[in-house]
């Protein structure tokens, strides 16, 4: 299924198609977070699109199009999407080749937008919500979406959604239109045809933690290979530095080889996949545990997700912390490179971020993986 939702900034649509994507099985894909990521790059494109984002202004529609069918072209697309942001204008609308089954038209008076809007430029604010260039977008918008409307409307395809109602009725009303019936308030959800493990590797304060918190907010279960070192250490109420931690690594990995953090987690791990169809590991290390534990899941499909980010903003970040806020420095990065065998499990790694920014940066790199994941 292949859909297109259209409303003003501030109607709904984000909220919408995250819950969408969740019931149907089909990924969401917004163009603002799109044109965002271009934006902080250091690309003649990224600068354009930066530019025109902070003026209130449309991305030209050329750009638009090909952006847009550059993303749908990837694997995670091919068995539908929910878009957002696209097409604005009916330029764009003829132009694009991808088949739309239908168009969601979420309508909401600018005044509840703006107020909508209001609250969110407080809590998550972005460097294009001033409230200028919100008053301006949507003004575009609504010079523009009149043809768009009428060009989906002539086809057949739009349906018209009161969206001031609550978050649950708009929902409901959508599932509705798409011929969906709702059971105790669930459709049924699209299968993952196999198991999935996500491993997180990186090196210390490489943005693990912040990753393993994101899957969780996902609703996959995260099992942390660190948590029975940390047990241990306060168990036997030793400090936290960083000849500690090593000391009993080395304990670990003397009793049960290399692959020890993965042995002493493979219970968990498999209670875990049992009740679910992806599972996450945080703080993988060696590539012996990779191995350890592709043998022992052969029906589930092993990826290594690896982060990185500068030495200096590494050291910065862990610096700050309120715990264990020592553990750092050169010796410790290649202990956990050569002597915990990490160095392998980051080169053989499925997928690499690049962790120096923002946290909302990241949550974009991991959306885009966790879809990777899920869809494909």
């Amino acid at each position: 299924m292949k859909l297109v939702l259209i409303g003003i900034q501030g109607s709904g649509k984000s909220t919408q198609g995250n819950l969408l994507s969740k019931q149907l099985g089909i990924p969401y894909l917004s163009t603002g977070h799109i044109f965002r990521e271009l934006a902080k790059t250091k690309t003649k494109l990224g600068a354009f699109v930066k530019l025109v984002m902070t003026s209130g202004l449309l991305i030209p529609d050329d750009k638009t199009i090909e952006i847009v069918n550059s993303y749908l072209s990837k694997s995670e697309y091919k068995k539908g999407y929910i878009l957002d942001g696209f097409p604005r204008t009916d330029e764009q609308a003829k132009k694009f080749t991808n088949h739309v089954d239908k168009v969601i038209l979420l309508e909401v008076p600018d005044r509840e937008a703006l107020w909508r809007l209001s609250h969110r430029v407080t809590t998550e604010k972005r460097d294009d919500d001033t409230l200028d260039a919100l008053r301006k977008r949507i003004e575009l918008f609504h010079k523009n979406s009149s043809r768009v409307i009428n060009y989906y409307e002539k086809q057949g395809k739009l349906v018209t959604i009161d969206g001031t109602n609550d978050i649950k009725q708009v929902n409901k009303d959508i599932l509705n239109s798409l011929g969906k019936k709702l059971e105790k308030n669930k459709v049924e959800d699209w299968k993952k045809d196999h198991k999935s493990l996500i491993a997180i590797v990186g090196m210390n304060g490489s943005g693990k933690s912040e990753s393993a918190d994101f899957f969780s907010k996902k609703k996959l279960p995260v099992i942390s290979f660190g948590d029975i070192l940390n047990e241990k250490v306060e168990e036997m109420n030793l400090p936290q530095t960083e000849e500690i931690h090593r000391k009993m690594r080395n304990d670990i990995r003397k009793e049960h080889g290399f692959e020890g953090f993965a042995v002493l987690n493979i219970g968990k791990i498999k209670k875990a996949l049992d009740k679910n169809m992806t599972v996450v590991i945080d703080g993988m290390r060696s590539w012996e545990e990779y191995l350890y534990l592709k043998k022992q899941l052969p029906d589930v499909n092993v990826y290594i997700l690896a982060l990185h980010a500068d030495k200096e903003i590494r050291y910065e970040r862990i610096k700050n912390r309120k715990k264990r806020n020592k553990l750092y420095g050169e010796d410790r990065d290649l202990h956990e490179l050569i002597e915990t065998h990490m160095g392998p499990a980051i080169a053989y790694a499925d997928f690499l971020i690049k962790n120096n920014y923002s946290l909302e940066d990241l949550h974009d790199k991991l959306e885009h993986i966790y879809r990777v994941i899920y869809y494909s």
